[in-house]
């Protein structure tokens, strides 16, 4: 019976012997106190190691805005005299010149008002004649001075009337020339008062327009401006000059710049002032009036030690990093540390407590994330 076991025990140490060892996986191995990273696995996951560096980072208020345009750039157009609109051959999202057509209104008062310019033109020369005849008279005392007077009155009182009627005409847009050769319309056009856009049209064709109505609005987007509004509490940090920084979240996520142009000089009912900035650059940015901007306005900067913001990894809200500990046979020993971090910028981020780190403290600045998260 011994003899027999001996024999079994014999047969089991050699089958273990023999077994088969398993190769080397190449991962990186952590435990309670290291993340342990290979120098080969370093060398081809192309890490880098690093101290903290001193960076600058900006001060900003946080404001939002929009997109506006001068108020020369941005034109209501409406009739000067109420008409029934004939001819509208522009849709929203034409661009038009200065001075190019864009509506014609039809009424019978365009009429009248051409016939009562001609009366008073013709009134107008009689009663001229007669003023100065009667002038005449009054200095050699043949007239009396009742038939002087009534006749300088009706010349002057002629003579502004006509005037103000060839003024109406102007503003019409109706040729006095032409109505003075016989050629009375009852058409009058509308013509751009800018080049620009057309943003809003209010009427069509057929529709009865008054003075006070809105037919169309242009707007000309050659130069944009930001219109900010910045709270109370803020406003006393922001002055001319200073860098702004904002994005168009809706229809970007690029970053774009402009600069303070001009601040408010008074607190509307929302207890905000209104901030406006100019472009740095408006050549190849498709801004339209009205976009909405989410900004911020760099009022100081201050100098933080940093990593690469590629270094930390945050793992339920708290950020880390690797922080090299040793290196012995080809193995690098990280200890993952939390970190505070501050401000971004630029793809560095502060570290708020710095001053708890050893000043010539290794991190690892790439590939942190890989070896944190397995």
């Amino acid at each position: 019976m011994k003899k027999a076991i001996y024999i079994l025990s014999l047969v089991v140490l050699a089958a273990c012997g023999t077994a088969p060892e398993k190769p080397e996986q190449n991962t990186s191995e952590t435990s309670d106190d290291f993340v342990t990273v290979t120098r080969n696995q370093f060398e081809n996951g192309a890490m880098t190691m690093g101290q903290t560096e001193e960076r600058t980072f900006p001060v900003t208020i946080e404001t939002n805005g929009m997109i506006d345009v001068p108020p020369e750039n941005k034109a209501v157009v409406s009739a000067t005299m109420g008409g029934y609109i004939r001819r509208t051959p522009l849709l929203v999202g034409d661009i038009v010149k200065k001075g190019q057509l864009l509506v014609t209104l039809e009424n019978p008062e365009f009429v009248t008002l051409q016939q009562d310019y001609m009366e008073a033109k013709q009134q107008l020369a009689y009663l001229a004649s007669e003023y100065e005849r009667q002038k005449t008279l009054r200095e050699e005392n043949i007239t009396s001075q009742k038939s002087f007077l009534k006749a300088e009155s009706d010349y002057k009182t002629t003579n502004a009337r006509y005037n103000g009627l060839k003024k109406q005409l102007a503003m019409i847009n109706i040729s006095t020339s032409e109505v003075e050769k016989g050629n009375i319309s009852s058409i009058t056009t509308i013509y751009a008062p800018i080049s620009g856009s057309i943003t809003k049209i209010n009427v069509t064709k057929g529709a009865y327009v008054s003075p006070a109505s809105p037919i169309l609005e242009i707007i000309d987007n050659d130069h944009i401006h930001l219109e900010l509004s910045v709270f109370e509490r803020d406003i006393m940090n922001i002055k001319k000059g200073q860098d702004i920084r904002f994005k168009i979240p809706e229809a970007s996520e690029a970053t774009y710049e402009a600069e303070v142009h001009l601040i408010g000089a008074s607190i509307d009912e929302k207890r905000t002032i209104k901030v406006h900035g100019h472009l740095k650059d408006e050549s190849n940015n498709r801004f339209l009036t009205g976009m909405f901007v989410n900004a911020e306005i760099v009022v100081d900067t201050v100098h933080k030690k940093a990593l690469p913001t590629e270094a930390f990894v945050t793992i339920d809200d708290t950020p880390y990093a690797l922080l090299l500990q040793k290196e012995e046979n080809n193995t690098l020993y990280f200890k993952q540390v939390k970190v505070e971090t501050g401000r971004s910028s630029e793809e560095f981020t502060a570290i708020e407590n710095s001053a708890d780190l050893p000043p010539s403290a290794q991190f690892l600045k790439k590939g942190a994330f890989n070896l944190i998260g397995e």
